[in-house]
């Protein structure tokens, strides 16, 4: 579950940094866009591990990059590419994504 909500995050992260500067293209677009796709990433790889510990550890690094695209949404709206409502509804997912992977790494320790 946390897998898909995370890869329908990526399609709205995507689908917002459209509208970002041309000259972001190789700045903060493709920071937030690689964090974002770096979520169900490690979810994946994790879970093809077939390993506890080894899942654990890449939930950990998921969650990690969970905070950093919250981070550089943060600052997509500080610098005037992004609005407080749509910034508050990723938030809002990411917030979601990160209670669902402490879930999932709490089982698996």
């Amino acid at each position: 579950m946390v897998w898909q909500k995370s890869m329908g995050l990526v399609t709205k992260i995507y689908e917002e940094t459209k509208i970002f500067p041309a000259e972001e293209k190789f700045g903060l677009t493709n920071q937030i866009r690689r964090a974002s796709v770096s979520i169900p990433s490690n979810i994946a790889e994790g879970f093809g591990r077939k390993s506890d510990g080894d899942f654990a550890r890449f939930i950990s690094i998921a969650m990690g990059s969970n905070y950093e695209v919250q981070t550089q949404l943060e600052i997509a709206r500080n610098v005037g590419f992004m609005d407080d409502e749509k910034l508050i509804l990723l938030i809002e997912s990411l917030e979601e994504i990160d209670k669902m992977l402490k879930g999932l790494r709490a089982k698996l320790k």
